[in-house]
């Protein structure tokens, strides 16, 4: 059914180019609509029927999303089966009003879904923390972590204006972070992804300000963070929870898996290789990485130290790249 809607949201993407390139009538044009929209009805009715298998989450994602690997590791901590749709980029955003990560979940017949990565997770914690107490115990929202969350959240939406401000001059390089040659990503979507890059670097241009008084804003704000981050780790014996917890919960999975745009871990995602070479990034983002990295120690370590000893690699054997 995922793939039906996408070729159905892929037809109508085009449609409008087709029917001027071939001068269709506008019968014509009303009886395509036409089919499209009973197309997408009975694909709703299969839905319906269809019994809910033993993956009753869906998690739409984008190839380089931190906030959904955020969610991604979470579900992958608490051991519930999932299957990962990616889609392309930002197309999602600007052409369907739809932000990732997004979890699509069954209940009976009936299939809702929630955004934002905060509250997906409290969804998690309130759905397992009576059947699976142990395995969700590191999902439990204390004060104190919701609160430090809510911290890493603006953390993660500056670091997209940072990555934004250093990317969007190099196209091949942010058309591989948006998924381009990421086989699990619609091949329509990656060709599209291409055609429209110019509209979109545009569209991402505007929406997050990017400019040289923006990115100075966010690199003060990424450091701030780094910073209590690593004075924290630095008052602890070993490195074991931001909060001082003993053991890491989804705070800590956050700060690694929003830090992983910079640090560029080789498992990102569950992919057994990164996402990006830090040696063909730009020179100024290089240089960044290299500051973080020297007067934040403790916290680059940790992001290194969770990814090599907490993060599963569920889709290494998956193909990435044409």
């Amino acid at each position: 059914m995922p793939r039906q809607q996408a070729l159905i949201t892929g037809i109508a993407f085009l449609l409008p180019i087709v029917v001027a390139a071939a001068d269709l009538s506008l019968l014509t044009t009303l009886l395509i609509v036409l089919a499209l929209l009973v197309w997408a009805w009975l694909a709703t009715l299969v839905g319906l029927g269809r019994k809910p298998g033993e993956e009753a989450f869906v998690l739409d994602t984008i190839t380089a999303s931190h906030f959904a690997e955020k969610v991604r590791w979470c579900l992958d901590k608490l051991g519930v089966p999932y299957e990962e749709r990616r889609w392309a980029g930002t197309l999602n955003a600007f052409y369907r009003g739809r932000t990732v990560p997004i979890l699509r979940f069954r209940t009976g017949r009936v299939t809702s879904h929630i955004g934002n990565s905060s509250e997906i997770l409290r969804y998690l914690w309130g759905t397992f923390a009576r059947e699976r107490p142990d395995a969700a115990l590191f999902l439990e929202p204390t004060p104190e972590r919701t609160a430090l969350e809510k911290r890493l959240d603006r953390y993660g939406r500056m670091l997209q204006v940072w990555v934004y401000s250093h990317l969007l001059d190099e196209p091949e390089l942010t058309l591989r972070a948006w998924g381009v040659h990421d086989k699990r990503v619609p091949a329509w979507q990656r060709r599209l992804l291409r055609w429209l890059y110019p509209v979109q670097a545009r569209l991402i241009r505007r929406a997050f300000r990017i400019g040289p008084a923006s990115y100075e804003r966010a690199k003060s704000g990424i450091e701030e963070v780094l910073s209590e981050v690593d004075r924290r780790l630095g008052e602890q014996e070993s490195l074991n929870s931001i909060l001082g917890d003993g053991v890491p919960n989804y705070t800590d999975y956050a700060f690694a898996a929003l830090s992983s745009v910079w640090a560029l871990p080789p498992n990102m995602g569950g992919s057994n290789e990164p996402l990006l070479d830090i040696e063909a990034l730009p020179e100024a983002m290089r240089r960044d990485i290299e500051e973080f990295r020297h007067r934040f120690p403790a916290a680059s370590a940790y992001v290194d130290q969770l990814y090599r000893e907490h993060r599963d690699s569920r889709d290494a054997n998956e193909p990435r790249d044409a």
